[in-house]
């Protein structure tokens, strides 16, 4: 595993690590993006909620759309 030294308190720790586990100070690539999509579950799940609200609109109303299309066809012939 590979390991750093902390620039604050000069302890070996993991690259993967997000905090120093002996003083708590933070790596450099932990950004509020990289946070919000470790462990903001909620966001995602809200996030793809909506996404498939709006396909599942858009099927229902083309679906709809391609009956009256048939149903005005069959009515004028």
């Amino acid at each position: 595993m590979n390991q750093k030294k902390c620039p604050q308190c000069k302890n070996l720790i993991s690259l993967a690590a997000p905090t120093c586990l002996y003083c708590g100070r933070p790596n450099k690539f932990v950004t509020n993006s990289y946070v919000k999509g470790k462990w903001d579950k909620q966001y995602n799940i809200k996030k793809n909620n909506i996404n498939i609200f709006k396909l599942l609109i858009s099927r229902q109303i083309l679906f709809i759309f391609i009956i009256l299309i048939t149903l005005l066809i069959i009515i004028n012939k």
